[in-house]
């Protein structure tokens, strides 16, 4: 229990620099949403409605120990202000409307390229020399090489484009009417294949190779020979010993892996138009939105560290040393 309050207080006092710096840095670049927006109606708003502007944005004249606490109740009640680009909508409702397609595409592309890369090392270690261990893995390795946005580009042109197969862009068709139906729900889906196979794609090859090494490791260790000595059955040695021991390496790149998916598969969204956080957070650098690119950073960085601080906690559950040193 000492070890786990450590770790909320290291994490905790992390957050809170990074709120900080959420704070500061937008205040110290050149500008504001508001005189961005008094520029382009081009004069036509009065010097009134310009200072109403910046304290709809939080952006006033008072002293900035009186500012950061404004917002820091701002953010203590979930207001993370007005988006300039999507004016008079709030961050929350404009970053809430993103994060759900983007857990629904890279957090599902994620889950499913780690479970299935793992399981893949675990059997390549296991059965080395075969043809998983000798063709597999290099094939993934290769794959896995070759530029992101060129794999998401060939596989728009040619089952997109060329075969017809898929749709090219956005995250369901125009004509469906959202909801909880079935036809939407599939269209959804057909939409999100192309731009889920291709993280999956790229991304395969790193699990399966980390786990692969790693568990070769631990294959010629003490542990996995008394478990051989003591006649356990091969499965159970496999799993419960050996890759449960390799696992640790890939169990932290994964957390790592599912804290960045909030903010989105960048070049994902940008090559299919899917509207996720990332492709939120390009609209927000082109329109200058301040209080946007604010709040995704915000949600991004705290994703982060409440990974960091799962992966922690499931290390120290996976780990029997990690509790003994704790």
């Amino acid at each position: 229990m000492s070890y786990v309050l450590r770790r909320l207080g290291f994490y905790l006092l992390a957050a809170w620099a990074s709120l900080t710096m959420n704070f500061v840095i937008p205040r110290l670049a050149p500008g504001d949403p508001a005189t961005a927006m008094f520029a382009r109606f081009e004069g036509r708003i009065s010097p009134e409605a310009l200072v109403a502007l910046k304290t709809a944005f939080g952006f006033t004249d008072a002293p900035w120990h009186v500012q950061y606490v404004t917002y820091l109740k701002h953010l203590l009640s979930g207001d993370l202000g007005l988006s300039y680009a999507y004016y008079p909508s709030r961050v929350s409702e404009v970053i809430g409307t993103g994060l759900l397609w983007t857990v629904g595409l890279a957090g599902c592309a994620v889950v499913i390229s780690f479970a299935v890369g793992t399981m893949l090392g675990v059997l390549a270690a296991w059965n080395r020399g075969g043809w998983m261990d000798s063709a597999l893995a290099p094939a993934l390795a290769f794959l896995g090489a070759f530029p992101y946005f060129w794999l998401a580009m060939l596989a728009l042109y040619l089952f997109g484009f060329g075969l017809g197969w898929f749709p090219l862009r956005h995250a369901y068709s125009h004509d469906v009417e959202p909801g909880l139906t079935f036809s939407f729900i599939a269209d959804v889906g057909r939409h999100a294949v192309l731009p889920a196979t291709s993280i999956v794609a790229a991304t395969l090859g790193g699990w399966m190779l980390s786990m692969r090494n790693t568990m070769v490791a631990v294959l010629g260790t003490d542990t996995l020979r008394l478990a051989h000595a003591k006649g356990l059955p091969p499965r159970q040695v496999m799993l419960r010993y050996a890759a449960r021991n390799a696992l640790l390496p890939n169990v932290t790149g994964f957390g790592m892996a599912l804290g960045f998916v909030l903010s989105g598969s960048l070049l994902t969204e940008i090559v299919f138009s899917y509207p996720g956080t990332g492709y939120l957070l390009i609209l927000a650098v082109r329109n200058q939105d301040y209080p946007l690119m604010q709040g995704l950073f915000l949600v991004i960085t705290l994703a982060v560290l409440a990974a960091n601080f799962a992966v922690d906690l499931l290390c120290l559950w996976l780990d029997p040393r990690t509790r003994a040193h704790a």
